[in-house]
């Protein structure tokens, strides 16, 4: 098969081994991949989780036909089906998941390219603004980063789950501006001097309940004066710095619940019940389309260098999505 794989030179599409399925893993003909973040990463030779280095294919997401499953694999899951999962090595034309991570297509006008950006998404927000952050009709949530493609999956996450008041932040004004259209009841800007008052302000001076912060670095101890006292802030990603001088006092005085999450050091038992509970919340809602994400751009796998330069650019809106 074609894949995507890091050399020394860089990432260069090569023939290699079709991959085989293990008992409780799927193979998935991939019709579609969805791009993220940490691919960028990868395919700079660095380690994500257990994937990474020399020899890695990268890629975190992908849409396609079953090809064949595992013995101790559910009858649910068949040859043939149109399906959609988190899985590792995905720039390629094939590539196999755990059956847990599995999950069939909830619309059969679905296009491959956009059900390939949704797995992660899907999974990333439900656990971070449901499961830890507690949505709901009582919270309002703020979601730091929100013109990402998770991000605005997140804001629509929380509005599905009834809470009042959204708030997205975005440093682009052109994205900001656009928030809305995806459950967004204030949009501010992290740049403005004045945001936390803002946040305040649509808060009854409280600050919100949850926030999903994708950023972190030194923005936190703003983010921790924009959070309710009993606050909970679940930080799922880093864009702003892995590092920053943190205020305990106010950690403190405010009694936020500091939440870490990711999914490398999850166990497969662990994912597959973050993923039954995503199904189990906003399965309904996908099949109805309440949920999406906008496409910005699809390239074919020979071009994975270009679509991967368009990623780091930040020049897109939405997903990025390659075609095998």
């Amino acid at each position: 098969m074609k894949a995507a794989i890091v050399t020394d030179q860089g990432l260069a599409v090569q023939e290699v081994p079709e991959p085989k399925p293990g008992p409780q893993q799927v193979l998935i003909r991939l019709r579609a991949i969805g791009m993220n973040r940490a691919d960028l990463s990868v395919a700079a030779g660095h380690r994500h989780g257990a994937i990474g280095g020399p020899g890695a294919i990268p890629g975190l997401e992908g849409a396609g036909e079953v090809v064949e499953v595992g013995s101790e694999v559910p009858d649910s899951i068949r040859p043939g089906m149109r399906v959609m999962a988190s899985l590792a090595s995905s720039f390629a034309e094939y590539a196999v998941a755990d059956w847990g991570r599995v999950s069939p297509i909830p619309d059969a006008n679905m296009s491959w390219e956009v059900a390939a950006t949704l797995p992660v998404a899907l999974q990333t927000m439900h656990d971070a603004v449901v499961t830890h952050g507690r949505a709901g009709p009582s919270r309002t949530v703020m979601i730091q980063g929100a013109s990402s493609g998770v991000g605005l999956m997140g804001l629509q996450v929380a509005r599905l789950m009834g809470s009042p008041v959204v708030i997205g932040t975005s440093t682009n004004a052109e994205r900001r501006a656009r928030l809305r259209e995806f459950g967004a009841t204030l949009a501010v800007d992290t740049n403005d001097p004045g945001w936390v008052d803002q946040v305040l302000e649509a808060t009854d001076g409280r600050g919100v309940d949850s926030v999903v912060d994708q950023i972190s670095g030194s923005l936190v101890r703003h983010t921790m004066r924009a959070t309710a006292i009993l606050g909970r802030i679940v930080n799922v990603g880093r864009l702003g710095g892995m590092v920053a001088d943190f205020d305990f006092d106010l950690h403190a005085a405010r009694r936020i619940t500091y939440i870490g999450v990711t999914f490398r050091t999850r166990s497969a038992d662990e994912i597959r019940e973050i993923v039954r509970k995503m199904r189990a919340d906003l399965w309904p809602a996908l099949e109805r389309g309440e949920l999406r994400l906008p496409l910005d751009r699809c390239f074919p796998l020979d071009d994975v260098e270009a679509a991967l330069a368009h990623m780091k650019a930040n020049a897109h809106f939405g997903k990025i999505a390659l075609i095998p």
